[in-house]
C-alpha cells in the first residue's frame, strides 16, 4: 500500500450502536499496525468543532470488545449543519495534521461526512453503525444482530408470563423509519402479527387473527410493533383492538433503549473488526466518499451519495413467512 495518509482520526455520530466499540479497536490498532498516527474524537462532530482530540495507542482499546455503547461517546450536533461549524471542524483537523477520517455512524452521520470530504481536502470512509439496519448497501449494519436478539429474548420473557395469565400483548420495538428489528425479533418470538411503517397498517385484519388465534385456543399472543407503524404505536393499536374484543386482557410493553445497550453479539464485534481494518486499508488505498458495507459476507464500497439516496426495502417473503407461522 502507498498512500499519503499518515494521521487518521475516528468518530461515533448519531445513536450508539453494540459493535462500535470493536469497530474503534480495530481503526485504532490497524492505523497502529501501518505506523500511522491515530485520534479518536469525543463526541462526535461535536468533538471536531471543539477541537476535541486524544491520541490513541494500543492500550486505549483494551478490554473494550465486548463492551456495548462507544468509548469515544456520541453526539448530534447542529452546529456542524452550519457553514461556520464545519469550517471550524476541518481547520481542527487540519490544524492536528489529520488527512484521514473513519465516521461509525447512520444515514445523517454520512450525510456529514460527505459534505465535509467535498467541501474539504479530507479523506473520509464510513462504517454503518446503527441498529436500525436501514442503510442501503449493506445486509447488515453495526448493532443489529445485537439488537434483534436482545429483542427475541425480551420476547420470550413476555412469553412466558402472557402464557401464564392467557394475555395478549402488544410489544413495541425501535424503528421510526423501518421494520427490520420488528420482523426478525417477530418471526423469531412466534408473534401473532408484526406492524412495521413499510407495510399500512389492517386494525380490523388484526382484529380477526387475534379473534381467530383464541378460537383456536391460543395460551397467549403477542404482536410486536415497530415504533413507527402508521396506527400509531402500542399504545393506541392496543387502544383499537381493546375496543373490538371486550373478554380480553391486554398488556403493552415498550422495549425502548435497552435495544441499543448491552455487550454485542459475536456477529456485530466480528463485523465491527472487519471494517475497522477495512476502513483503514481503504484509506490508505486512496479511497474517500465511500460507506462500507457487508454484501454475501463481503466488505464492500458504496459511494455515500448511493448509500444516502437509496433506501433498504423490507423482505415481504418474511412478512408473508411470519403470517403463514402464525396461524
Amino acid at each position: 500500500m502507498s498512500s499519503k495518509i499518515s494521521k487518521i482520526a475516528v468518530l461515533t455520530s448519531g445513536g450508539d450502536s453494540p459493535g462500535m466499540n470493536a469497530a474503534i479497536r480495530a481503526v485504532v490498532r490497524t492505523s497502529l499496525h501501518y505506523k500511522l498516527q491515530v485520534y479518536g474524537v469525543n463526541r462526535g462532530y461535536e468533538g471536531l468543532i471543539d477541537n476535541d482530540f486524544t491520541q490513541m495507542a494500543y492500550h486505549s482499546v483494551s478490554n473494550i470488545i465486548q463492551r456495548g455503547g462507544t468509548i469515544l461517546r456520541s453526539s448530534r450536533s447542529e452546529k456542524f449543519r452550519t457553514v461556520e461549524g464545519m469550517q471550524t471542524a476541518f481547520d481542527n483537523l487540519a490544524k492536528n495534521e489529520i488527512n484521514g477520517l473513519v465516521v461509525i455512524g447512520g444515514d445523517g452521520s454520512f450525510k456529514g461526512a460527505k459534505e465535509l470530504s467535498e467541501k474539504f481536502a479530507i479523506n473520509c470512509i464510513g462504517i454503518p453503525g446503527t441498529i436500525d439496519n436501514d442503510l442501503y448497501g449493506t445486509d447488515y449494519t453495526l448493532g443489529y444482530d445485537t439488537a434483534i436478539n436482545t429483542a427475541m429474548h425480551a420476547i420470550d420473557n413476555i412469553r412466558d408470563t402472557a402464557a401464564a395469565h392467557d394475555r395478549l400483548f402488544f410489544i413495541e420495538v425501535m424503528g421510526r423509519d423501518a421494520g427490520f428489528i420488528a420482523l426478525r425479533s417477530g418471526i423469531a418470538g412466534g408473534a401473532e402479527a408484526i406492524l412495521v411503517p413499510e407495510m399500512k397498517t389492517n386494525l380490523d385484519q388484526l382484529t380477526s387473527t387475534i379473534e381467530a388465534g383464541w378460537k383456536k385456543k391460543k395460551q397467549s399472543m403477542i404482536v410486536v410493533i415497530a415504533e413507527g407503524d402508521d396506527a400509531g404505536g402500542a399504545f393506541k393499536v392496543a387502544e383499537s383492538v381493546k375496543k373490538k374484543i371486550k373478554n380480553c386482557e391486554i398488556k403493552v410493553s415498550i422495549l425502548g433503549h435497552i435495544q441499543r445497550g448491552g455487550s454485542p453479539t459475536c456477529l456485530d464485534r466480528v463485523l465491527g473488526s472487519r471494517m475497522g481494518v477495512a476502513a483503514v486499508e481503504a484509506l490508505l488505498n486512496g479511497d474517500k466518499n465511500v460507506m462500507l458495507g457487508l454484501e454475501h459476507r463481503s466488505i464492500v464500497h458504496i459511494p455515500f451519495s448511493k448509500a444516502i439516496k437509496h433506501h433498504k426495502v423490507i423482505n415481504k417473503n418474511l412478512l408473508e413467512l411470519s403470517e403463514i407461522l402464525s396461524t
